[in-house]
């Protein structure tokens, strides 16, 4: 759903500054002094004289009836001056201007040069559309315009809008609500300092602070519409939408209740209200699908897994979520939470929570957690088994330690790593100084982690290769081990190397440090690739 958000808020600013003021200019050149009032007809007449002040006036009663030009003025009683051209009318007044609006009231004064009129107490305006009742109003024949000041309501079929002050136009249909405005419909409720609201489109249109209620979602905005009639809305100005489930403030945002799907613009910040499986999404452009629950985040989006200490950030180009009930995937997925017996374990989850939820990145793939980051093409996500799988030439960094392979599952427990599984030309190297790398390559690897630090690392190959400085407790080099096994295990104290152990088919041979080649020692493929490593959670997130 393409948003047209700014060309649409423009035109609506546009429209309400200089619309109303056009509007009534144009009209008021082209219109000339009212024609005088004529007598329709009564059951009774009088002719009176009220004195110089005032002069002579018809006494009209019983069904009495005047008309100008195309406005009919019925009442039980009507006072008229034909030579200054006003009438005062009483008791169940009812003004038709030209078969389209038409008022009541109990009393009307009305000036027939300016064809102005001034109703009083129980008054009703009625265009067809919706129904305007107030105790005081004010209503200009010529432009077709009302207005009230003392509290007043409309109603539209099943909307009512109710405000201290308003103004009516007749032609476009438009009102204009001022202070204490309240808006209540079956299923939403709009509260504001000011709102527009047309009676043929039946669209409400925001210029102040305003908050809708449809429950159990709140929305806060200062500009935008709502189309009540088609359940579609655009609101810019950093709006903000509570939710059951979530919070989310933009800049610009397109609704389609009737799809269920929505558009954000601008600086976009989704959060979760699940403290235990909760988590953040930021980004510049955010898509989402109500009835397929799923969420699009692109331009520069930033996923929060968050935890009650830490938060595990993960950057990409493209973010996209999903829950697992609605995928068949899923179930394949989640074979690999028991890599030992390969048994696919069920969970238990709520189809509501967000444990039930997975996510996908793609391309430029950064995580950071205090104890790990990584870098992948792309990287799939399970809150519900909590386990990363990084996909294509993936590289995670722990300490002074970095570990690539082709692919790589990262198993989170409490929401810091656990286990790492990688799979096909897995490569483990750790510093030793500026100068020389311990080395473990293999066609599979296994890492475990104890407190967020590796404490042991599996290496399996046809055969596994490692190359080993050995130091003394001075941490002086004292030689330089290349190995050969069927598995390697390397035992670390405090993210560092500190017990090699060979199984099967051990082949190996200490060089001096002095009396070697060290680029022909290294194993094939190694690259130290600390450059592309985040260092810090602001190179995920941006600065």
């Amino acid at each position: 759903m393409q948003t047209t958000i700014n060309k649409l808020l423009t035109f609506v600013f546009l429209f309400l500054s200089f619309s109303s003021f056009s509007q009534r200019t144009a009209i008021k050149d082209s219109i000339k002094p009212g024609k005088r009032i004529e007598i329709i007809g009564a059951e009774r007449y009088n002719l009176q004289d009220k004195g110089d002040s005032i002069g002579k006036v018809f006494s009209l009663a019983g069904k009495a009836k005047v008309q100008q030009e195309k406005t009919f003025f019925d009442a039980d009683s009507i006072v008229l001056h034909q030579k200054e051209n006003w009438l005062e009318a009483f008791g169940n007044v009812h003004i038709n201007d030209a078969d389209s609006v038409h008022t009541y009231a109990d009393y009307v004064k009305y000036l027939g040069k300016e064809r102005k009129a001034f109703l009083k107490n129980n008054v009703k305006l009625s265009d067809g559309k919706g129904v305007l009742t107030t105790n005081d109003l004010d209503y200009d024949v010529a432009i077709k315009m009302g207005t009230y000041k003392n509290g007043g309501k409309i109603v539209n079929g099943k909307t009512k809008i109710t405000s201290k002050q308003g103004y009516y136009y007749g032609d476009t249909r438009d009102v204009y609500f001022y202070k204490d405005v309240a808006m209540v419909s079956p299923d939403t409720r709009v509260f504001s300092d000011t709102l527009l609201y047309n009676l043929n489109t039946e669209i409400m249109t925001f210029v102040a602070p305003t908050s809708i209620y449809q429950d159990p979602r709140k929305i806060v905005t200062s500009e935008g519409f709502y189309n009540t009639k088609n359940k579609t809305a655009q609101f810019g100005k950093n709006s903000f939408i509570d939710d059951s489930t979530y919070t989310l403030r933009a800049n610009q945002m397109a609704i389609e209740d009737s799809s269920g799907k929505a558009e954000f613009k601008g600086d976009v910040v989704y959060k979760t209200k699940d403290k235990k499986n909760g988590y953040d999404l930021l980004a510049n452009s955010l898509q989402i699908n109500k009835k397929t629950k799923t969420l699009l985040a692109t331009e520069k989006p930033v996923l929060f897994i968050k935890q009650d200490l830490d938060t595990i950030y993960v950057s990409a180009d493209t973010i996209f979520s999903a829950k697992f009930n609605d995928v068949n995937k899923a179930k394949t997925l989640l074979l690999y939470t028991d890599t030992i017996n390969k048994k696919l374990h069920q969970f238990n989850f709520d189809k509501d929570s967000s444990s039930n939820r997975y996510f996908e990145a793609y391309h430029n793939v950064k995580i950071f957690h205090d104890s790990l980051q990584a870098i992948a093409d792309s990287m799939y996500y399970s809150s519900l088994d909590s386990v990363m799988r990084l996909f294509q030439t993936p590289i995670v960094w722990a300490k002074d330690n970095q570990i690539t392979g082709d692919t790589m599952l990262l198993f989170i427990k409490n929401k810091a790593p656990e286990k790492l599984m990688v799979f096909e030309n897995a490569m483990a190297i750790s510093l030793v100084n500026a100068t020389f790398y311990n080395q473990l390559k293999g066609n599979s690897i296994t890492g475990y982690f104890k407190d967020e630090k590796i404490s042991l690392l599996k290496t399996k190959g046809s055969p596994a290769q490692n190359v080993y400085y050995a130091q003394d407790e001075s941490n002086k080099l004292v030689g330089v081990n290349q190995s050969f096994a069927d598995q390697i295990n390397i035992e670390f104290i405090n993210n560092k190397p500190e017990k090699v152990i060979f199984i099967n088919n051990l082949q190996g041979t200490m060089f001096p440090v002095n009396q070697v080649n060290h680029k022909e020692l290294q194993v094939k493929n190694f690259k130290w690739l600390i450059d592309l490593r985040p260092k810090t959670k602001f190179a995920v997130i941006g600065e």
